[in-house]
């Protein structure tokens, strides 16, 4: 039987390689980050497949090709990128998810009380994808503590958290079923 080339077995003793070819350990902080990129992105997936809005989906799309980028960017060790590098988030992906935000929100109402993540299927899922997005962005700025970001990259991961609580709220807006925190 001939053996599978997905798995390599180089990971076995708690080391996997950078993008470069730089080994380190799998608690490494590059490591933390693109693994909560790589989890947002299946999330993103995920609500795709329960959204019904075509405009919708086709940006999340968008997203999730960003975040592939954004994934293999920091997987990649500093010492293989050049300063002179190109950001992999421009200022008009930056531009491309405010304008779609500043969209969404124009079909909301406005926000008066604290939401309880949940309202319906999708809207549920926007939520799930809104914390991971907020943890994924913590752990690159842990990355930023140590080697060089793009400053583009923290903007977009921001918004980014911001666009998927709009995303929320209209997906429980079909629905009628935005549900709000009750202090008791």
């Amino acid at each position: 039987m001939k053996k599978s080339s997905i798995y390599t077995k180089t990971g076995d003793k708690g080391k996997t390689s950078l993008v470069g070819g730089k080994r380190v350990d799998k608690t490494h902080v590059r490591l933390d980050a693109y693994g909560t990129i790589d989890e947002l992105n299946s999330f993103v997936g995920f609500l795709v497949c329960e959204v019904k809005d075509e405009e919708l989906n086709e940006f999340l799309l968008f997203i999730q090709n960003k975040l592939f980028v954004v994934g293999s960017y920091l997987a990649t060790e500093a010492e293989a990128q050049t300063p002179q590098s190109p950001p992999i988030i421009t200022e008009e992906d930056i531009e491309a998810l405010e304008t779609m935000m500043d969209s969404m929100d124009a079909k909301l109402p406005k926000l008066t009380r604290f939401i309880l993540p949940g309202g319906s299927e999708s809207a549920a899922r926007a939520h799930i994808c809104r914390t991971i997005c907020r943890r994924a962005e913590r752990n690159v700025y842990r990355v930023a503590d140590e080697f060089p970001i793009h400053e583009t990259i923290l903007i977009f991961l921001n918004r980014l958290s911001d666009f998927f609580f709009l995303t929320a709220r209209l997906e429980s807006l079909k629905t009628g079923k935005e549900m709000y925190w009750e202090q008791k």
